[in-house]
């Protein structure tokens, strides 16, 4: 529950409700978060309090606006490794808008920039990569 008196923000709070759920299956991939209004109505919360409570959970990866249609479970992408060489290297960044854009990633997720012996530099979607050797 939503305890007002708390040290930590209700916008938290609710972000860590709606994450608990997410993570435990209840709310699956694709599945469509209550609206604002539910969610607020449910909690007894303002609508300003759900909206940073979705942003937050935007922001960290976990769902995807759709206007008008709603808010839903962000679906995880399969994953491809890759293998960094002797001489390469990788490191994470947040994406610019046109990273983001081209490689059609949502707001939150970071990018793997491999750096390799040659000169190179390969960016994939952290979400969607997975370093190795």
């Amino acid at each position: 529950m939503i305890d007002p008196s708390a040290d930590r923000a209700v916008f938290r709070q609710l972000a860590d409700l709606l994450r608990d759920r997410i993570m435990s299956g209840d709310l699956a991939p694709g599945a469509s978060l209550p609206s604002e209004l539910r969610l607020a109505q449910e909690y007894g919360l303002s609508r300003t309090s759900v909206r940073q409570a979705i942003a937050l959970l935007r922001s960290e990866g976990l769902v995807i606006v759709k206007p008008p249609r709603g808010t839903f479970v962000r679906a995880t992408e399969p994953t491809e490794t890759v293998t960094l060489l002797k001489g390469d290297t990788a490191s994470a960044r947040m994406p610019t808008p046109a990273e983001r854009r081209e490689l059609e990633i949502g707001e939150g997720i970071p990018v793997i920039v491999v750096f390799r012996a040659d000169g190179s530099q390969e960016l994939y979607a952290a979400d969607r990569v997975r370093v190795g050797r």
